[in-house]
């Protein structure tokens, strides 16, 4: 697991490439505790996650924790994937998924969710779990149905077969699809032009996203309104107002 803080990018890459990556509960502790500290380190605007080589991002968990396994072991290992992907679901800001290669099971739902996933055309995501005789158990079911609606959800988690990263894009899962040798390069883009953006108001923005997804719409409009206000006590909010007016580029200092 590398921890690495970029200028104003801060990277997460799981780096077993001879296990595809795969989770196990020492790489998920090493996620959280990743997490945390870019979440707290203050020159950090954007987080990115990605796998080490070109075969996988991650292509699920260690299966060989199953073995053996009972109810109560189920549990903790949920709860052990659970508070990684609530805390870059929470992290107050942008989390991007780079995605080369084998994207399935816990990988797939950790991908699901960061904000933004972007993958090379050799990507396959899927939930393969009903082919060990289990389901997924890190938030899969949900956030997918979520995201792609529960025919979609219930074809993939049902047969466990894997989809393209074109048909990955079609149905809304990743944002953008770019040849392998471009794929870096695209991520680098990204978080540059996120970077450059406000980061209380991208903290407000995604705050309001994650509760329109799970609130009535009069709750979630209400919690809009309330971050909308909050942003106008920032000098960000100056800053962008004046430098569109002056017919200039912003410059965002955080306050």
């Amino acid at each position: 697991m590398a921890i690495e803080v970029d200028g104003a990018l801060g990277r997460l890459t799981v780096r077993r490439p001879n296990a595809l990556n795969a989770l196990n509960a020492a790489v998920l502790e090493q996620l959280l505790d990743g997490v945390e500290r870019l979440v707290t380190n203050p020159d950090v605007r954007v987080l990115q996650v990605s796998g080490e080589g070109e075969r996988a991002f991650i292509a699920g968990a260690d299966i060989s924790e199953f073995v053996g396994a009972r109810p109560a072991d189920a549990l903790v290992i949920a709860a052990r994937i659970k508070r990684v992907l609530d805390a870059l679901a929470r992290c107050p800001k942008p989390v991007v998924a780079v995605i080369n290669g084998f994207c399935l099971g816990g990988g797939f739902e950790l991908a699901l969710a960061c904000d933004i996933r972007i993958a090379s055309t050799k990507a396959q995501f899927g939930l393969p779990e009903i082919k060990l005789g289990i389901l997924p158990g890190g938030g899969g079911t949900v956030r997918l149905t979520k995201m792609a609606g529960s025919s979609v959800a219930r074809m993939l988690t049902m047969t466990g077969d894997p989809i393209s990263a074109a048909r990955a894009f079609e149905l809304g899962l990743v944002a953008s699809v770019h040849e392998p040798e471009q794929l870096p390069g695209a991520a680098r883009a990204l978080a540059e032009k996120l970077a450059a953006l406000p980061p209380f108001a991208l903290g407000q923005l995604k705050s309001s996203l994650n509760i329109a997804v799970d609130a009535d719409t009069e709750s979630a409009c209400h919690a809009e309104v309330k971050a909308f206000a909050l942003c106008y006590a920032t000098q960000d909010k100056e800053e962008g107002a004046r430098a569109f007016l002056e017919k200039r580029k912003p410059v965002f200092t955080g306050r």
